[in-house]
């Protein structure tokens, strides 16, 4: 139950706090007096949509913070949010709103906690339900109709639906798997072709060694250059080992300087290490003649082998242009498609797989959403009696109503069109209501559907606004009843403009607007701001009652007036209420 709403700086609403009680709460005053402002105030503080208009001018900051009785429900959302409590008997919410230069931004918070959005939509659902007339275009709107019939259905029927939206998800996921699947079939073919030709090429090309093509670039630069190589290297085997020119080599030179440092060292033993150098260097010298003529012999041309090695590279060449740029990098490459071809060949599900794992989640929808489809007729049926119930007191006993169920292409809240179907008038046919229901009836088939629900509502407190616009008499008699009836169940808070909705309240709050001097020191401007007064004794109600019924506190009015404050107290008495 909603106990108190604090406003600051709220559309024309400076400051002002409101105490709600329990039972029937009603907001009366002349057309334009900003009590709806005060509805939009509570939808705001629970999260609905507001914008730059909502701050009042000249300010830059908005604040809404509402006050609401600790009940089950909410110390469950509480506890699973985490949110501590204050106090044992209430909960504080607030929205503070703020506008910049560029962009506005609010902030809610829960006892003190900021919370987001979609928190604040799960707690607004557990405390208010508001109820207008612009719930005309929800009427009509298959989706919103259907959730209504399942909320009247109950657990049961909520169970099933969930297990269609489970069974939903699986077919979705199950479909679009089958159709990346198809899609991607021509894709995976071509890649499954291309992968084959490139394994299978360089499979054949045989390749091992990354260092195979600088192998035999070199190999094919000796090959080329055979009768150089054997001309430098008996070149070298001259000038180390034994030059046929009266030149010596550099063999014959080392040994006479062998000799002479052997001569020297019978004179000065310190050299014997300086001749140990000569005798090593000598015999490498010679070591490394007999290998470069050993060499030069060995080296023959071969154009056989020339022509393999030219060939080689080629083919390597052209891998590597392919799949390279190195040789190593078309080995990794080679490594890699190997394992995708892998994949390709046998890592896919099959269509048929697929299509069998599709069909099978359907079977499993189709049954499922039959299954809510004959819950969700047993409910409207259901629906369809108590809501003519519901319509009779409200004059309206002639009405014929029904809950149109049509097959639909399946969706997550299962295969059903929902429609109300409406007749006013005996002799009528039924008609969709949003096509055919006038202002009036509309409105008394709003407020019969939210007494259908007044047992199942998870909210404490319903709000209705000008539910009674278009109706008079005997019609906003009724209503004034059917409201009064609700508000046994819940708090009910209601604008209305009917004085015998009025005389029906528990708490009944006039709002008006008043023009005030805002400043000092010379520099004053008038303001316009919202006033709401508690109406809390006889005199100020049955005045009130008579601006409502006669524009003027005329001696008739006020007679009026008070037949209308002792017609309710006779009601209460007669539904047995202290």
């Amino acid at each position: 139950m909603l106990l108190c709403l604090r406003i600051e700086n709220f559309a024309l609403i400076d400051q002002l706090e409101l105490e709600f009680g329990v039972g029937l709460n009603v907001l009366t005053g002349e057309t334009g007096a900003g009590k709806s402002i005060i509805l939009d105030a509570i939808d705001a503080v629970l999260g609905g949509k507001v914008s730059s208009r909502v701050i009042r001018t000249g300010t830059n900051r908005a604040l809404v913070e509402a006050t609401f009785s600790f009940t089950p429900p909410l110390a469950a959302w509480l506890s699973e949010q985490e949110i501590d409590l204050i106090d044992d008997n209430s909960v504080v919410i607030s929205r503070e709103i703020t506008i910049t230069t560029s962009n506005i931004r609010s902030r809610s918070r829960v006892n003190g906690v900021l919370v987001n959005r979609q928190m604040m939509g799960g707690l607004r659902d557990r405390l208010v339900e508001i109820t207008a007339q612009g719930q005309t275009v929800q009427v009509g709107q298959s989706a919103q109709v259907r959730d209504w019939l399942d909320l009247y259905g109950g657990d049961s029927l909520m169970q099933q639906r969930q297990k269609v939206a489970i069974a939903f998800s699986a077919y979705q996921q199950a479909h679009l798997a089958l159709e990346k699947r198809r899609t991607s079939e021509r894709e995976r073919l071509q890649q499954l072709d291309l992968l084959t030709y490139q394994v299978q090429e360089l499979g054949t090309a045989n390749l091992s060694e990354p260092q195979e093509l600088e192998q035999l670039l070199q190999e094919r630069e000796r090959l080329n250059h055979v009768v150089d190589l054997q001309q430098m290297s008996y070149k070298v085997y001259q000038a180390l080992y034994q030059n046929d020119n009266e030149t010596p080599a550099a063999a014959d030179l080392l040994g006479d300087s062998e000799t002479t440092l052997n001569d020297m060292v019978e004179y000065d033993a310190q050299l014997q290490p300086l001749l140990d150098l000569v005798r090593d260097a000598q015999t490498t010298l010679m070591e490394v003649g007999r290998q470069i003529n050993a060499y030069g012999e060995e080296l023959e041309a071969d154009p056989q082998r020339l022509e393999e090695v030219e060939e080689r590279i080629r083919e390597l060449k052209q891998i590597c242009r392919k799949y390279g740029p190195t040789l190593t990098e078309a080995i990794a490459y080679y490594q890699r498609i190997q394992g995708e071809l892998a994949e390709l060949n046998d890592g896919e599900q099959s269509i048929e797989s697929l299509e069998h794992q599709e069909q099978t989640c359907l079977q499993q929808l189709t049954q499922l959403s039959y299954q809510l489809t004959q819950l969700r007729r047993k409910s409207a049926s259901h629906l369809e009696s108590r809501l003519v119930a519901e319509l009779k007191p409200l004059a309206m006993d002639k009405v014929k109503f029904q809950v149109e169920i049509v097959p639909s292409s399946p969706t997550v809240a299962g295969a059903d069109k929902i429609t109300f179907m409406f007749s006013p008038n005996p002799g009528e046919p039924l008609q969709p209501l949003i096509a055919i229901a006038s202002g009036g009836e509309m409105s008394r088939f709003l407020l019969a559907l939210k007494a259908c629900f007044s047992q199942t509502e998870a909210a404490e407190t319903m709000v209705f606004d000008e539910i009674d616009v278009g109706v008079s008499g005997r019609v906003a008699q009724a209503i004034a009843e059917k409201l009064h009836q609700l508000g046994q169940l819940h708090q009910v808070l209601c604008v209305t403009h009917q004085p015998l909705v009025a005389a029906m309240a528990d708490r009944h709050f006039r709002v008006d607007k008043q023009t005030i001097n805002k400043g000092s020191n010379g520099n004053t401007e008038q303001r316009t701001v919202v006033r709401v007064t508690a109406l809390d004794n006889l005199t100020t109600r049955r005045e009130e009652l008579a601006q409502l019924a006669g524009g003027k506190s005329a001696n008739e009015a006020i007679a009026f007036a008070e037949s209308l404050l002792l017609q309710a107290a006779n009601h209460r008495q007669m539904k047995g209420e202290v």
